[in-house]
């Protein structure tokens, strides 16, 4: 028991003797430097603009505090969504895989080998380019629903009450999203769901098959037994995996600064230049990530725990 607590006890000073050698040394260098220290930067005048702001207010006159924020929330859209998403296009993928038909199974293998195993990098730049330069000017854009028009000025689509509408060279009215929004929520939901589809594949495997037989033993076609047996049961190996993934798509959403999305780190990246308070910018970086990334597996523990008692219960 005394080693035990002297093993602990000696862990515990070397990690403070650590972290007062980098505090340390950190501020020493900043002194030496001149380098101010502290986040009063935050109130001041940001002096740059930014190209996409979403439903909150912001001009250059605004503080860096405000610009930040932008960017947070830029960060959390495109996160959000791009979970949603990712989860409806992973669970096709996953079941796709599963399906009698041959050709809808291999196909379904096929993008999953493909998509995973190329750099998530490589694809946004493909995707933006794919927008920006193979998609036609607003005048000739394309309309695959009505009133829905994609352009390389992005996508534009209606509201409950308007309606785009070509206006000199661009679209008014309606809401649109961004060719830098777009290709990235794309490259997101398609690079994710590849290893969500593998995920909810493992997961359908994982159910004995006398489950499906007793399930068709009283009636239910394939799709309820998938529905009401399968999934249920397939949920408690699900989830675990499908945290990770979740995680890995909102910091992966930080690539977005290689394709002109000003998101948190380009805006922080942005502030950090014109102040010269690195070591805050990237500080407000980590705590804002590791923010988002805590809640998610606080929700997703959450939700395991509740599936896994409903689990107990069967």
């Amino acid at each position: 028991m005394r080693r035990a607590w002297f093993s602990q006890a000696a862990l515990l000073a070397a990690t403070g003797l650590a972290l007062w050698f980098f505090a340390s040394n950190t501020a020493h260098n900043l002194e030496t430097r001149k380098i101010a220290s502290g986040f009063a930067f935050l109130w001041r005048e940001a002096g740059f603009e930014i190209g996409e702001t979403g439903a909150i207010a912001y001009s250059a006159a605004d503080s860096y505090l405000r610009a930040l924020g932008i960017g947070l929330w830029n960060t959390f859209r495109v996160a959000a969504t791009g979970v949603v998403f990712a989860t409806l296009l992973g669970t096709l993928l996953g079941l796709a895989r599963l399906s009698p038909n041959w050709l809808l199974a291999k196909l379904a293998a096929a993008y999953v080998e493909v998509i995973r195993n190329v750099p998530l990098l490589v694809q946004l730049f493909f995707w933006y380019a794919m927008i920006t330069e193979n998609l036609p000017d607003p005048r000739d854009a394309l309309q695959p629903l009505e009133s829905v028009f994609l352009s390389n000025r992005g996508i534009a689509f209606p509201t409950p009450w308007s309606t785009p509408a070509l206006v000199g060279f661009n679209f008014a009215g309606g809401a649109s999203l961004s060719p830098e929004f777009a290709a990235l929520l794309v490259g997101l939901v398609t690079y994710t769901a590849a290893f969500i589809g593998e995920i909810v594949r493992a997961g359908v495997l994982s159910v004995g098959r006398g489950q499906v037989d007793a399930a068709h033993s009283m009636g239910l076609t394939r799709r309820g037994a998938l529905r009401y047996i399968v999934l249920p049961q397939a949920l408690r190996l699900i989830v675990p995996p499908l945290t990770s993934q979740y995680l890995n798509l909102a910091k992966n959403s930080s690539l977005a600064v290689a394709i002109g999305y000003p998101d948190l780190v380009s805006i922080a990246n942005t502030t950090m230049n014109q102040t010269g308070q690195a070591i805050e910018g990237v500080a407000i970086i980590m705590a804002v990530f590791l923010s988002i990334s805590l809640s998610i597996s606080a929700f997703m523990n959450w939700y395991n725990r509740r599936v896994a008692l409903k689990g107990l219960r069967l």
